[in-house]
């Protein structure tokens, strides 16, 4: 017979314990349960049982993250609406980590461009190319996705790049894609076109700080590993 959450001792619930301690005290798993709300009677699990299948089949909320809807409601007691939720939850998140770089901020490093770029790209599935224009103080003044698609002179060129570069009147600007393999070295094709762009921002007077290649937990600077 399931045992329902409310008949646990209150500091053991899920929901109580956030109220009671704060969210950062509570596991991912825990989290996920206050999101469901509910279990699956059929399967005879409460929240925290559902949560924790969850977390199993889809290997944790990276997983989750990338489970289509339909993947999702496909799971017996999981329905529409809190798939929504899961989704909502988990897209919040990603803009939350957007808003941490915004127009005006000072990017100093290539660690501020990847923590910017991460929850974007860490679940994408193809490749994405974006510019991020820069002030004369190297203040952002917005991003703008150029491509997406891999790397190559055609998807990737020069007039579309400096386009918006040249319209904003930019000074400098920050080159970013990313690998869906998760690994962010460079291929042979990143190497040409970085030269190739920085050739071109020279001739513009428009100075090329870095190329940042964004995998799942590290990332590849070309200006710190001197290849700019």
């Amino acid at each position: 017979m399931m045992t329902r959450i409310n008949q646990w001792p209150m500091e053991d619930r899920p929901r109580e314990k956030l109220i009671e301690r704060g969210a950062d005290q509570l596991t991912e798993t825990e989290l996920l349960a206050i999101l469901l709300g509910t279990g699956s009677a059929g399967e005879h699990q409460n929240a925290l049982d559902h949560a924790r299948m969850l977390m199993m089949k889809f290997g944790g909320l990276g997983g989750i993250d990338d489970a289509s809807v339909a993947e999702l409601t496909g799971l017996k007691g999981l329905g529409q609406a809190k798939a929504a939720r899961l989704k909502a939850c988990l897209e919040l998140g990603r803009r939350r980590e957007d808003l941490r770089c915004e127009t005006g901020q000072l990017l100093s490093s290539p660690e501020e461009v990847f923590r910017h770029f991460r929850p974007r790209c860490i679940n994408a599935k193809r490749e994405a190319f974006y510019v991020v224009l820069l002030t004369n103080r190297n203040r952002k003044i917005r991003d703008v996705k150029i491509s997406e698609g891999s790397l190559t002179a055609s998807v990737v060129h020069p007039r579309e790049v400096f386009n918006p570069v040249i319209r904003e009147s930019a000074a400098g600007v920050i080159f970013v894609h990313n690998h869906p393999s998760g690994d962010p070295s460079p291929s042979r094709e990143d190497v040409d076109i970085t030269h190739r762009l920085r050739q071109v921002g020279e001739v513009l007077g428009v100075r090329v700080h870095d190329h940042v290649v964004v995998g799942h937990d590290r990332f590849f600077s070309f200006n710190r590993e001197g290849l700019l």
